[in-house]
């Protein structure tokens, strides 16, 4: 497998794996201004050089758009290896070109959020532990701060108390999301406008700068769904899924 690293430069004319490659379609374009305006914190973007889903995106942690606490470490996004890319170790060479970046960069370790059973959009805790990765903090949503530090005098990342206890004052359905995925675009206003057509209370929450992130009320801010101030999941809705919610 070969690799290439999506840059300033050649992003207009890169497939960015995990949506169609029309640029002119709004999850494509939502995605790829967030990237653009992230380089220069840092983002690193490296995927195959074959079409579908088999990339990692990572960033300084002090940059990164998540409250949490984690100096000197590097922040993974998202690593996504699926289809027929799976079973091949593409996601050891991902790994393994983020872990060898980072040391040059003199980072002191590698952190990334899972759970302690694999849940949708976030990385398996099986793949996490089996690379050397542990649990450094734990919210109360089940959610977990895994890293992977260079010492073993590393100090432990961790949340920040406005993650660590996720919750919302608001009743009704509150969702946070930021650009970072793709298909926020497309689906948010889908279920925003299913909630109107159910006269449900809906309130989406885009967030827009890396300080509304870093102080958001949950560890997930890529999306985040709560109904009356506690946390459902950051599994992502279409209309279907939304009503299905609704009926339980």
């Amino acid at each position: 497998m070969e690799y290439i690293r999506v840059t300033k430069e050649n992003l207009e004319n890169e497939h960015i794996c995990c949506a169609i490659s029309n640029n002119r379609d709004i999850q494509v374009a939502s995605k790829k201004a967030w990237l653009a305006e992230r380089f220069d914190d840092g983002l690193v973007f490296l995927k195959s050089t074959e079409r579908g889903k088999c990339f990692i995106e990572y960033i300084p942690a002090e940059n990164a758009w998540n409250p949490i606490t984690a100096d000197g470490y590097m922040y993974i996004d998202c690593l996504w290896v699926s289809g027929s890319f799976k079973g091949h170790g593409y996601s050891n060479d991902l790994l393994g070109a983020c872990i060898e970046d980072s040391k040059s960069k003199g980072k002191t370790g590698l952190c990334i959020l899972s759970s302690a059973k694999k849940k949708p959009f976030l990385a398996d805790p099986k793949f996490l532990k089996y690379k050397g990765f542990e649990v450094c903090d734990d919210a109360d949503n089940g959610i977990q701060l895994w890293y992977l530090p260079f010492t073993p005098d590393a100090a432990k990342p961790h949340f920040k108390d406005c993650a660590r206890h996720p919750h919302v004052e608001e009743s009704g359905y509150v969702l946070y999301y930021t650009s970072q995925c793709p298909f926020n675009a497309k689906y948010v206003p889908i279920v925003e406008q299913t909630a109107k057509e159910h006269n449900i209370r809906f309130k989406a929450i885009h967030l827009e700068s890396r300080e509304a992130a870093q102080n958001a009320p949950t560890p997930i801010t890529t999306y985040a769904l709560f109904c009356d101030g506690e946390y459902l999941t950051n599994e992502q809705m279409n209309d279907t899924k939304f009503i299905k919610l609704l009926s339980r």
